[in-house]
């Protein structure tokens, strides 16, 4: 047997980055796995949490905003958006899901400190890993938003269900490039965690989960609501409104200009771009991941 070229061999420590994922399904599998049951280690409810936590969110914003300050519409108030019960759940399925990848990615490595300083395996499974329990708990979720769609007289084309793949499709990978960028600076910088939770708070009120963008564009003027729509969480928002409130709708509520042609695709690019920053911090800092840890 030839003795392996130089060409085969890799630096200590280091990989082939998110190219390995695919060749280590079996072990992400393993950690999803493992991520649930320590999750739910002990508790009474254990999944069901998935509905609860959004339920008490749904209700709590819908009665402070929908009620209280009248972006529902009805007979007394003509000018507030028609069932903003589905436009509201839409916007926050998609939001929680990219505050549960991002906060659980960005402490993935730091997590998993014992488990990275004992054996070697692709460091990119932990961010990974943690988008992908985020999205287990994000279907749970969908079921619920379909069935009120439907109760709510939902009718979408293809287009439209293939907006809400692209709007997942572009938050997921906003979340991965970010968790790799924010968990593998972790571990050198603990502050990268406040960050976090700072910039997940600032998210969840910088896209138009609970209000109209019309709004926006009403008050910053086209410049700087273009700066605004070019977040994106923004576009993927407005994808999954596009889905599943639109549909519920008589057609005659307007949504944002060049939502297909301009906004999805940057909105892809940037995302993709976001990965690509990750992934190349993520290989400058992981070798020396073990000694730091």
């Amino acid at each position: 047997m030839s003795a392996s070229s130089p060409a085969e061999l890799t630096s200590p420590g280091h990989g082939g980055g998110l190219r390995d994922i695919r060749q280590s399904r079996f072990l992400l599998k393993l950690l999803v796995r493992k991520e649930l049951k320590v999750r739910y280690r002990g508790s009474v409810l254990g999944l069901l949490w998935s509905y609860v936590k959004p339920g008490v969110q749904f209700i709590v914003f819908y009665i402070a905003l929908g009620v209280f300050l009248g972006l529902e519409r009805s007979p007394r108030n003509p000018e507030g958006l028609p069932n903003y019960a589905v436009y509201l759940f839409s916007g926050i399925v998609l939001i929680n899901f990219f505050s549960e990848a991002l906060g659980n990615a960005s402490r993935s490595i730091v997590n998993n400190g014992n488990l990275i300083k004992k054996i070697y395996l692709p460091r990119e499974l932990f961010p990974v890993a943690s988008v992908w329990v985020s999205a287990v708990h994000f279907f749970p979720q969908l079921v619920v938003l379909v069935a009120g769609c439907l109760l709510a007289g939902w009718h979408p084309n293809v287009f439209q269900l293939l907006a809400a793949v692209a709007g997942f499709a572009i938050v997921g990978l906003l979340a991965t490039g970010l968790g790799l960028l924010f968990g593998s600076a972790n571990v050198y910088f603990r502050d990268s965690e406040n960050l976090v939770d700072m910039l997940l708070m600032v998210a969840t009120w910088a896209s138009p989960v609970m209000y109209a963008w019309s709004m926006v564009e009403e008050k910053l003027g086209a410049a700087w609501f273009a700066v605004y729509q070019a977040n994106p969480i923004t576009i993927g928002v407005e994808l999954f409104h596009y889905a599943f409130w639109f549909p519920t709708t008589d057609g005659t509520t307007a949504m944002p200009p060049n939502l297909f042609t301009l906004w999805t695709p940057l909105g892809l690019v940037i995302a993709l771009a976001v990965v690509i920053l990750g992934q190349y911090t993520f290989r400058r800092l992981e070798g020396r991941f073990a000694q730091e840890l």
